[in-house]
C-alpha cells in the first residue's frame, strides 16, 4: 500500500531521540537485537537506520520481522486453567518500536496543532486536569 501524500522525511535527530527514549535491559523480539545495542549505534549506524525508516515510510511496507510478535503467557495464579488467569506479554522487535515511536510522536504533534487547548484523552489534557483547573480558577 503506497502512501499518496507523505509528510516530511524522517530526520536522523528523530531516530536518535527515539532510540535514547527506549528502556534499558528489555527483552528482544524475533530479530534478537537488544535495545541496548541500538543505543550504541554511531553516526554511520544512525544514518543506516534513518535510511531504513525512510524506506518504510516511503513504501508503506513493513519488513516481516517488524510485524511478527512473540506472545508469552505468564501465570497470575499457580493453577492457571483459563486465559484470564495469565498475563500476556508481546515481544516486538526494538527497531519496529523505534519506527512506531517516531510515527506516534509526529501524530501527537499534529493532534496538538489541530486541537490546541481542547481537553480529552491526551497527556496533561484529560478530564481530571480540566476539573482541577476549574477548581483552581473558581477558588
Amino acid at each position: 500500500m503506497a502512501i499518496k501524500q507523505a509528510g516530511p522525511y524522517i530526520v536522523q535527530s528523530e531516530v536518535e531521540k527515539a532510540i535514547k527514549e527506549t528502556g534499558n535491559k528489555k527483552a528482544t523480539g524475533d530479530d534478537d537485537v537488544p535495545g541496548d545495542v541500538l543505543k550504541l549505534l554511531g553516526e554511520g549506524g544512525l544514518k543506516i537506520m534513518t535510511k531504513l525508516i525512510n524506506t518504510i515510510y516511503e513504501t508503506g511496507e513493513w519488513p516481516k520481522d517488524f510485524t511478527e510478535v512473540t506472545m508469552i503467557a505468564l501465570k497470575k495464579k499457580t493453577q492457571a486453567t483459563k486465559c484470564s488467569y495469565n498475563h500476556k506479554i508481546g515481544l516486538t522487535a526494538h527497531t519496529a518500536k523505534i519506527v512506531a515511536k517516531i510515527h506516534r510522536t509526529r501524530i501527537e504533534r499534529k493532534i496538538e496543532e489541530v486541537l490546541g487547548d481542547q481537553f480529552g484523552f491526551r497527556k496533561r489534557k484529560g478530564t481530571k486536569d480540566s476539573i482541577g483547573m476549574l477548581r483552581i480558577i473558581s477558588e
